[in-house]
């Protein structure tokens, strides 16, 4: 059994109306929460801006697009 807990901080964010539909459409259309898309598009900036994830490993993207953990 795992005993690794992920520790979050929770924060309020507003955004445009028309941001936020298409958000929320993002969400509907991948089964996901809003929240996830919100922190996966977050990871994904930061991972454009200083090449670490929020949890400070390198990450890189392959031609897919997807996101892939490396060790630092």
């Amino acid at each position: 059994m795992n005993s690794h807990k992920t520790v979050l901080v929770r924060a309020s964010i507003s955004f445009p109306p028309d941001l936020y539909g298409t958000l929320e459409e993002i969400a509907k259309q991948k089964k996901v929460s809003l929240a996830w898309v919100v922190r996966e598009a977050s990871e994904r900036y930061a991972v454009d801006e200083t090449g670490k994830s929020g949890n400070g490993r390198k990450r890189t993207r392959h031609r897919t697009g997807k996101l892939t953990r490396r060790s630092s």
